[in-house]
Parts: structure tokens; sequence; C-alpha cells
């Protein structure tokens, strides 16, 4: 980056960033908002982001399935690495040719640079020990690719695009108790299409969403709030299994656009 970025969105000033860096960027101590923004301007063109962030942060961050799921996508492609790092200073974008200083003031942000090469060769050093130092951070979520082929594969198309569309329709996907995470929108978009609760926990568990005990529990909690139904399905050998079903008028009236706000709205009633 040759200049001052003046007046711009995080996002412009993380995409000036990428694209002017060859090999490798370091991101260093950013906010969680600045993580947001970096999962969703990267790209197939990315070079390798090496993200060095506080674990506080990260762990607040990847709650968000939204965030997480991407993340891991750039993860699975080698785009994208993750490690901890403690030490106070500004968010900055290292290459081995520019520091940029991301500086939000009276909500605009700027990205200040500078042209010093000794500055920037110690600041491209610093960091590279500090690397080479920090610990990875384990993101568990799967990459939201690998969750929606597999969601298409094991309960089919219809199954597939209700659960994309309710993400889409999401600025957040972390239950904090209450809310939509992906195991009440997974049982939601299952209920939606009546699909077996054996099929979606099976599929959930092997994909590395939750556990089939988490989906068991969230489905009983559900249940008792009315968002969902179950009826039981004999099988030829073993216990029947439940085919679920949306417990609610709202809920089996509304499109996979607007089922998040209605099952939203009925959880915190």
């Amino acid at each position: 980056m040759e200049s001052n970025l003046l007046e711009r969105t995080v996002a412009d000033v993380l995409s000036e960033a990428l694209s002017a860096a060859d090999d490798e960027l370091f991101v260093v101590n950013p906010t969680a908002d600045t993580i947001d923004e970096l999962v969703e301007v990267m790209d197939e063109e990315s070079p390798t982001v090496k993200l060095l962030a506080d674990e506080g942060v990260l762990k607040d961050v990847m709650d968000d399935f939204l965030v997480a799921s991407r993340a891991a996508d750039h993860v699975e492609a080698d785009r994208l690495e993750i490690r901890t790092y403690d030490e106070p200073t500004n968010t900055l974008l290292v290459d081995d040719e520019s520091v940029v200083s991301v500086v939000r003031a009276d909500g605009r942000v700027a990205g200040l640079t500078t042209d010093d090469e000794a500055f920037i060769e110690s600041a491209y050093e610093r960091f590279s020990d500090a690397w080479d130092d920090a610990e990875a951070f384990n993101l568990r979520t799967p990459a939201i690719s690998r969750v929606q082929s597999t969601l298409r594969e094991n309960l089919g198309e219809p199954t597939a695009d209700d659960f994309e569309n309710v993400l889409a329709s999401l600025e957040t996907a972390r239950g904090d108790g209450d809310g939509l995470d992906e195991v009440t929108i997974s049982l939601l978009v299952a209920a939606k299409n009546e699909d077996l609760l054996y099929d979606i926990s099976k599929w959930g568990e092997d994909v590395g969403i939750a556990s089939k005990a988490t989906f068991s529990r969230t489905k009983s909690r559900m249940e008792e709030m009315g968002l969902i139904d179950t009826e039981k399905v004999p099988i030829d050998v073993g216990r029947p299994r439940l085919r679920l079903k949306l417990g609610d008028d709202q809920l089996r009236e509304a499109s996979a656009d607007d089922l998040a706000s209605v099952a939203q709205s009925m959880l915190t009633a």
C-alpha cells in the first residue's frame, strides 16, 4: 500500500492490504469486528493470512458459527492460519514491504502507512518471530462449504437450501443460551422438511457441528418451547425413530427467509 487510506471501512482497508501483499500478510491484534470483516473479504486470490490475535477475542468471535465456519473454509484452503498473541499493539497489517496501522476515529477508519524501510523490516522480523513463538488456535467449527455439501448429500436439496437461506437471513448465529445457533438452525430446517432426528443428528455429529447428545438435548428444549413436534416412526428392528415437525402455525407458514426471525421471537417471548 503506497499511501494512507482515509475515510474508508475496515473491509476496504483489509481488501487493499490483501491485494497489495504478494505471499503472506500478518494481521496483528485485530478487534472482533476486524476478524469478522477479514473472513468476509478473503477469497481464493488472497495471500496466506497469518492472524495473530488475543485468545479471548478469538474465542468470542469464533463463537459465531457464521464467522467460524467461513474462517474454517479459509483454513482448509491453506489461506488462513490462526495463532494467539497477547502483546498490546495497534491493529496492524504487516508484510515484507509495508506496515499499515488500522485506526478508528469518529466513526471512520483509516489505514495509516509508512515508507520507512528500516521500520518495515524491523516490524516484519518482529512479527515473524512472534508467529514462530505463538500457539495455534484450535478452530473446532467445520468449514461452511463442507457443512453445506454434506447436508445436501445426507438430507437432500430442500433441507440444504433452507439451511443456507436461514443462515443468509442472520447477522450472527451464536445461541447465547436462548438464540439461534447452528444446532437450533439445523433442527428447525429439519423439522420444516420433516426429516428424522436420527438423520440430522448423525449428520451433525459426523460433520463436526455437535454431538448426537447435544442435538437430542436441544430438540427436547425446542419441543418444550413449542418450536418443534415429533412423531414416532416404526422401523423393522429397534426403537422407533422420531420425525421432526414444526410445532407452531407461525413457523409452518413462514418462508425459509423468515423462519429464523419467527423462531427468535418465540425463543425470547
